[in-house]
Formats: C-alpha cells, sequence, structure tokens
C-alpha cells in the first residue's frame, strides 16, 4: 500500500479472511480546480476486495483548471473487485474529468458503481454550469467488453431538464456488473415499486448494467442500496448502511 497528497486508505475488518474491505479516506475534505487524484488498485488471484470512500467525494468549483480523478482496476484469476465509492457532489462551475479503466483476467468478477449528484438540493444549491466528463474501459483477457464516455458542458442544468437526459432528475448513477446475466436483470426488476426514482437495467455479452436517476442525492443513495443488493454478488460495505 502507498498513500501519497490526502489520500488515505483504512481497513475496517482485516479480521474478515472471506473479504477485505478497504475505506478511502480524503483528508483535505474535497477537491477543487488543478487537484488530481490517481488510484491504481490490483487484486490478486482468488482475493476478494471491496473498495468505499468514507463519505460523499465533493467536487468545488474552477477558476481555471480541471480537476481530475484517474482510476485503474486490475483484477486477477479468481478474484473479485467491488469499487462501491460514495457519491460524487458536484458544485457549481466545477470543470472534472474523471476516467475509470478496469483489466480482468478471463474468470474474474467486478462490481462497479458510481453515483453523480449535481448540487445539494437540501441545501439549497444548485449546478447551472460546468463541465464534467466520465470515461469508463473495461477489458477482460485484454478484449474491450465495454466502453462509454458521458460529456455534460456549459449549461448542465438545462441539458439535465431535458427529457432524455434526465427529465430534471438531480442525481445519476451506473452500476455494472462482470459477469452478468438475465437473472440479475430480474432481481433488479423485481425492486421496481421500491425505487424513489427511475431505474433501468438489461445484460448483454455476459455483464449486467443498470441505469438510474433520481431527485436528489439521498433517493439516488437508497436506489443504489436496492440495486446494488439486488445484483448480489458481494455484501454492501458497513458505511453505506449509515
Amino acid at each position: 500500500m502507498h498513500e501519497e497528497g490526502a489520500l488515505r486508505v483504512r481497513f475496517p475488518n482485516v479480521s474478515n479472511r472471506d473479504a477485505l474491505e478497504a475505506v478511502i479516506v480524503n483528508t483535505a475534505g474535497g477537491m477543487a480546480g488543478g487537484d488530481r487524484f490517481d488510484l491504481d488498485i490490483a487484486v490478486g488471484s482468488g482475493a476478494k476486495l471491496t473498495i468505499t470512500t468514507a463519505a460523499a467525494e465533493k467536487i468545488y468549483r474552477s477558476l481555471g483548471p480541471d480537476t481530475e480523478i484517474r482510476v485503474k482496476l486490475d483484477i486477477g484469476s479468481g478474484g473479485t473487485l467491488g469499487w462501491l465509492p460514495q457519491e460524487t457532489i458536484l458544485f457549481d462551475q466545477i470543470r472534472l474529468h474523471r476516467s475509470i479503466e478496469a483489466d480482468l483476467a478471463p474468470d474474474a468478477s467486478l462490481l462497479l458503481a458510481e453515483g453523480v449528484v449535481f448540487g445539494r438540493s437540501a441545501m439549497g444549491e444548485t449546478l447551472a454550469h460546468g463541465h464534467f466528463s466520465d470515461r469508463w474501459r473495461v477489458r477482460r483477457a485484454d478484449a474491450l467488453i465495454f466502453a462509454e464516455s458521458l460529456r455534460l458542458d456549459d449549461t448542465i442544468a438545462e441539458r439535465l431538464s431535458q427529457r432524455a437526459v434526465a427529465r430534471g432528475a438531480l442525481a445519476i448513477a451506473s452500476v455494472l456488473k462482470v459477469p452478468g446475466d438475465d437473472a440479475a436483470v430480474a432481481a433488479v426488476r423485481a425492486k421496481e415499486k421500491d425505487f424513489a426514482g427511475e431505474v433501468g437495467v438489461s445484460a448483454w455479452n455476459g455483464l449486467a448494467l443498470a441505469r438510474l436517476v433520481a431527485p436528489d442525492g439521498a433517493a439516488l443513495h437508497r436506489d443504489l442500496i436496492a440495486v446494488l443488493t439486488a445484483f448480489g454478488n458481494m455484501p454492501l460495505p458497513r458505511l453505506w448502511l449509515n
């Protein structure tokens, strides 16, 4: 383990021999323009690791420079990784570039979830303008199996208000399960009546993907817990349930 800058890693359940839980702590309390985090995580053969964050990450306004988050995940043969950080809260006039790259062995497993909240509505805050780009690339045995890029520029609030984007929702998330199948999809759809927002889920080519939109961060958090529990290949971090 190597720590640098404001990032720390703590292991609250080191006595659990079945799976290790890691908690990432940002002692700076958030990120602003010009800040850059690089996280490089490797899971060895047959090992199980769940990673979360101590709290929701906050991305503050930028006066010009970009904020960058780069995540690299490597999962060895028979390994299992849950990348389950708590939601990322974006403030007005942010400039955030985030990339997530995952490389899986042929028989490795991955559960990857990322939620984004556009302003804290309970605090009367709104995100009207800014720049947010999010790039995911997932490879199994060096073959690309999942790729997507999200980009919201300038008038973010206006974009989110459009029916084909978020229909006015202020929180979104994606959950990717590899391997995933129709059984995972059915488990999520069985909880449809319990969702506070909207959830869509599908499976293809050995993976399952859920999309979530919600009116605020609290509703998104509840729906994420329901989806992750339904996907069910690993227990949720205790911090998610506090």
